[in-house]
């Protein structure tokens, strides 16, 4: 009986859909992505005589999409699972992996268009609110992660200005676990914690609620070198942020203030005499570290000759407040250049980034090591993510001098990136009977992708990559010393499909 009210209502619908062909657009949308890797040193040096992974990753999308007069709808739900991860009959205690992706609604408050409203100080004004993604500037410091199968949202409200070419978007969110009956206050645990952990006598205990495990007496974070947000599943209690861009006759400028308040916690303990102790973070703390980020890119073209064109892109960000740990953040600062050159089917790209880190003498309770918040890491600082994702990072900051190398041709594109990453600041290597100082090289990566279009809605992509690390690598990342392999290679093959199921043709 309900099949039945579910095929009217559908008939219902898709009869609407034809009367009004004019006034309202539907669109549906998937993606299938697999993605089968070698990983053999990705992420970090392998111990020594170490065995290679292998594995096929998935991830699945349903998109829908509505847009009629003042109002835009979108929702996508996806399924991230690893082949083999789930029994081919599971039980309700394998739990899943299904979740909801986005699921937004934007109003047009204003439209220069709209007869009924006349603001000549505004061309048009919009409200996005729901669980959004948000890309900016390259996603260098704000985007979708979209190379991580379960990729990045966000649940925001977010403001949308427009007038004669200046584009502003004001947005925020505000996160708290839960509405249930009986809570008081605001204290936010941020996010995705293990419910049960191993106890100092190597008994498995439950984990309270406001309460994250972690690796030592004295709370030293589970990924010591983690400094990076990015990667992490522990996210901000609130966010504001604004973004403001102006195209100015082929140049772009854009300027960027984001704030992010991560809740405050405490030191302290779960367990028994008889079952051990848990040592973690109790969020039941009043108050906000605030940590604020803000700069500037330009980007645009500087030449255009017989020979080719000749683009340029620069920006500086800084970095001030507390992070989420509470350390006062003093001197953090990200800046990069780079140089591009097209002609014909060829792109070469040469450029320079730096990202600070603390100091030798870095005084107590301070950081000077700049956080890049929410972007895409894999995107920046070679594809077999080192740094800035959830492998961790150097506590001394990174320097990246690189060259990147393009050729595209109809449905075929490949491409070289070669980076050479180097410390900021020096770090101290206290393994050593006599303290000495580590600074300068890192290690190489070499990052080769290829990819070729099948069809409209089929992509293969192949991707092989190096790294020669180095002493100073290893000990940055895993504070060891000679014993990992110096040199990591990972591999992947990705089968990328994106049907568009209202399409009137898919052809080739």
């Amino acid at each position: 009986m309900k099949n039945k009210y579910i095929f009217r209502l559908l008939g219902v619908v898709g009869g609407l859909a034809g009367v009004f062909p004019s006034q309202a657009q539907l669109t549906l949308t998937g993606q299938l992505r697999t993605r089968t890797e070698l990983r053999d040193g990705y992420g970090n040096l392998l111990p020594k005589d170490a065995s290679a992974a292998a594995f096929t990753s998935q991830r699945t999308r349903l998109s829908v999409g509505y847009k009629v007069d003042r109002l835009s709808f979108g929702f996508t739900a996806q399924d991230v699972r690893v082949w083999g991860q789930d029994a081919s009959t599971i039980t309700a205690a394998d739990g899943n992996r299904f979740s909801v992706h986005e699921a937004w609604a934007e109003l047009q408050l204003l439209n220069k268009a709209d007869t009924s409203i006349h603001l000549k100080w505004l061309d048009q004004l919009s409200l996005k609110v729901g669980r959004q993604e948000l890309d900016y500037d390259g996603s260098r410091l704000l985007g979708n992660l979209d190379w991580l199968q379960q990729g990045r949202r966000f649940d925001a409200a977010l403001f949308k200005a427009r007038h004669r070419g200046w584009a502003l978007d004001l947005g925020g969110g505000f996160n708290q676990n839960s509405d249930a009956f009986g809570l008081t206050g605001t204290a936010y645990t941020p996010g995705n914690v293990a419910t049960t952990a191993l106890s100092t006598k190597n008994v498995i205990l439950s984990i309270p609620a406001g309460f994250i495990p972690t690796s030592g007496k004295n709370g030293a974070p589970i990924l010591a070198n983690a400094v990076s947000t990015n990667g992490q599943n522990q996210q901000f209690k609130a966010f504001q942020m604004a973004h403001l861009t102006k195209v100015i006759k082929g140049h772009t400028l854009t300027g960027l203030f984001f704030k992010d308040d991560f809740s405050k916690y405490r030191i302290d303990s779960t367990g028994s005499i008889s079952n051990g102790y848990v040592y973690g973070r109790r969020y039941d703390v009043r108050g906000v570290n605030s940590r604020v980020t803000y700069g500037a890119m330009l980007t645009g073209l500087l030449a255009k000759t017989t020979l080719g064109k000749f683009s340029y892109l620069a920006f500086a960000y800084v970095q001030s407040g507390h992070d989420r740990d509470g350390l006062a953040i003093n001197g953090a600062h990200y800046y990069g250049v780079n140089l591009a050159y097209l002609q014909n089917r060829f792109t070469v790209t040469a450029g320079y980034e730096n990202l600070t880190g603390n100091k030798p003498d870095q005084p107590t309770g301070t950081t000077r090591r700049f956080d890049p918040l929410y972007g895409t890491p894999h995107k920046y600082w070679g594809t077999m993510d080192y740094f800035y994702v959830g492998t961790g990072s150097p506590v001394g900051g990174l320097q990246d001098a690189f060259l990147k190398v393009k050729y595209t041709v109809k449905r075929f594109t490949a491409g070289l990136d070669v980076h050479y990453f180097a410390l900021e600041s020096p770090i101290v290597n206290r393994l050593s009977e006599v303290p000495s100082t580590f600074r300068g090289h890192l290690g190489n990566e070499y990052d080769f992708v290829a990819s070729y279009a099948l069809n409209k809605f089929t992509a293969l992509e192949l991707g092989y990559s190096l790294m020669q690390g180095t002493n100073q690598l290893e000990y940055a990342k895993q504070n060891t010393l000679n014993q990992k392999e110096k040199l990591g290679q990972w591999g992947y093959l990705m089968l990328n499909i994106r049907p568009d199921f209202l399409a009137k043709s898919a052809k080739p």
